[in-house]
Order: C-alpha cells, then structure tokens, then sequence
C-alpha cells in the first residue's frame, strides 16, 4: 500500500545561476505543513524583480525574519531523517537545496527525489484538471513553499484515489 508522500518546495531569488533559497517548506503524510523564511548568505546578492513578483518576500523580510542556513539544515535534518520527500522541481530544487546545506557546511540526511518517481501515467492525465480543483477548493491565495507543497500533496493523492478507485 502506498503511503502518502512527504512534498517539500522552495522559494528562491530568481531561476539561474546565482539564485539562492529563500524559503523553504513541506506537507507532512498527514497534510500538517511546516515553512520557514531562510536569512541570504553574505555573498547570496542575486535578486530577480521577476521571481519577487510571484513569491512576494522582500528581501528585508528575508534579512529580518529569515533563519540562518545552519539553523535551516538542522531543523530539515531533525524533521525530515531517513524520509524521501518529494519535489515537482526535482532539477532546480536540488540545487538550491545544495546550496543552502553548503552554506551550512552540512549534509541532508533525507532524500530528495523528483515527484514523477510516483505519479503514474494515469495519475498524469488527470494532473492538472486536479491541481486546478485543488487549488480552488484550498482557496490559498499566498505563493509560499507550504502552500505549494500542501497543493501537490492533495493533487497527488487525489489522482491517485480517483486511479485506484476507477482503474
């Protein structure tokens, strides 16, 4: 029987190189979330207006509110051991995921794997009619890392309900 998967997303400064993490955040199985701003390292500069405009967190925020990476890392590492936790932007996500526990001069305990390892071709014919509905149901109108998560979460095991339910 599968479970329901743990789902982890992240805010960054911008796409491309340079960019760095600015919030990270995941849906626990039982769809409990946990989110937290990340501080930006000294030498972490890149911001893209673009990027700013859909996650909404200036960067004074990040400055004032955020947690420092080691922090970060610590508390992904104690919350998260042992687990797989999925991600629907595996190739971005991993890189900013390495650049956050390099800033911290640590290891992730925890795998991170792209979200389609589980999402079968029948799941992803119904994908996005079902995210669609998902969102309108969670009505969430914040574009955090948490909300992102929790949305993937359900819209996963939506289709996976409907596929094992209808074959």
């Amino acid at each position: 029987m599968m479970t329901v998967p743990i789902v982890i997303d992240f805010e960054a400064s911008g796409f491309g190189k340079g960019s760095y993490p600015i919030e990270v955040g995941f849906s626990r199985r039982h769809g409990e979330g946990w989110c937290t701003l990340i501080r930006p390292e000294a030498d972490w500069q890149h911001w893209d207006i673009h990027a700013a405009r859909i996650h909404r967190i200036p960067r004074e925020i990040l400055v004032e509110r955020g947690k420092s990476a080691s922090l970060v890392t610590e508390q992904l590492n104690i919350l998260l051991a042992g687990l797989t936790v999925y991600t629907d932007g595996w190739t971005q996500d991993y890189v900013w995921m390495a650049r956050l526990f390099d800033a911290a001069d640590r290891v992730p305990n925890f795998r991170l794997a792209d979200l389609r390892e589980i999402i079968t071709p029948q799941q992803e014919g119904l994908w996005h009619a079902t995210k669609h509905q998902v969102q309108e149901d969670l009505n969430i109108s914040r574009h955090r890392a948490s909300n992102d998560a929790r949305i993937l979460q359900m819209t996963w095991l939506r289709t996976y309900d409907a596929v094992r339910c209808h074959g």
